[in-house]
């Protein structure tokens, strides 16, 4: 149950901020490097295949972890979507675009590569949490950036700290803040109530906005992709002044106050870096 703010704003409205080079494909043979910064190091030489670590140091004042992670060609493209009569998600070929929300892309490794670098937290039933940036081109956000900022974690929470770390990163690549993502180690895939906050200050600035919940332990359900009702969820979040957990009232059209995102794709062609502030 991630607690921390929307981390910035850009207006959708400008389709410039494009990063071409960090949606090409790398074709040729895989390269793996892992560096230490300190005395941590990302990931083994073994669990590093298909992907490229180098330190990055131009965002001070501490050195960064940055992960490259390069796939094959031959994108193939799938909607993600939620099995009701079960509760899990799963993901579907056929592709059906929104008349609303513009259609989000993310890597089909992304999930699996946070609760990789999530796993030391989990074990210790610590909750992580990281900010997702994307660039939009042809009205589509391809999500290319993961960063996982430093944070206070306990097991029911989340906040991020030096902010400023993320907003340096997010301004260099001119990339939107469309979603983020975070664990819930030993609980269900669910949105708290502390979720719900974290998440309006991000959808009210762009409707795109989404939530990706990873739980692990939840047999029935080991992620979700979360996004506010809309005008129900963010009109009850907009008009509720509480803090902390809590309930909240219903919404005045009935409907849920969260649902599952319907415009978000996994991209099998899609290259994203991982920044570990940490």
């Amino acid at each position: 149950m991630a607690e921390r703010s929307c981390l910035s704003f850009m207006s959708i409205n400008e389709e410039n901020a494009s990063v071409s080079s960090l949606c090409s494909v790398e074709s040729g043979s895989s390269f793996c490097a892992c560096k230490f910064c300190g005395s941590k190091f990302l990931k083994t030489t073994s669990q590093c295949q298909n992907i490229t670590v180098h330190t990055v140091t131009q965002f001070s004042p501490s050195p960064v972890i940055s992960c490259t992670e390069s796939v094959p060609q031959g994108a193939n493209i799938s909607q993600i979507t939620v099995d009701t009569e079960h509760g899990q998600s799963q993901s579907s070929n056929q592709s059906t675009s929104s008349t609303v929300l513009r259609d989000v892309h993310i890597s089909a490794n992304l999930m699996e590569d946070f609760l990789e670098l999530a796993k030391d937290n989990t074990e210790k039933d610590l909750e992580t949490c990281g900010t997702l940036g994307a660039f939009l081109k042809n009205g589509t956000f391809y999500v290319t950036t993961l960063i996982i900022p430093k944070q206070e974690c306990t097991s029911n929470s989340c906040q991020a700290t030096n902010d400023e770390e993320i907003f340096s990163i997010q301004n260099e690549q001119s990339l939107f803040p469309v979603g983020w993502i975070h664990t819930h180690p030993s609980q269900k895939c669910f949105m708290s109530s502390v979720d719900l906050h974290t998440h309006y200050s991000c959808q009210v600035m762009i409707p795109e906005a989404f939530a990706i919940v990873m739980a692990p332990t939840d047999t029935s359900r080991s992620y979700g992709i979360f996004r506010l009702s809309d005008p129900g969820g963010m009109g009850v979040l907009k008009e509720c002044q509480e803090q902390g957990f809590h309930p909240h009232e219903e919404t005045t059209d009935g409907s849920p106050i969260y649902e599952h995102c319907s415009n978000v794709y996994t991209n099998s062609n899609l290259r994203f870096e991982i920044f570990d502030l940490r």
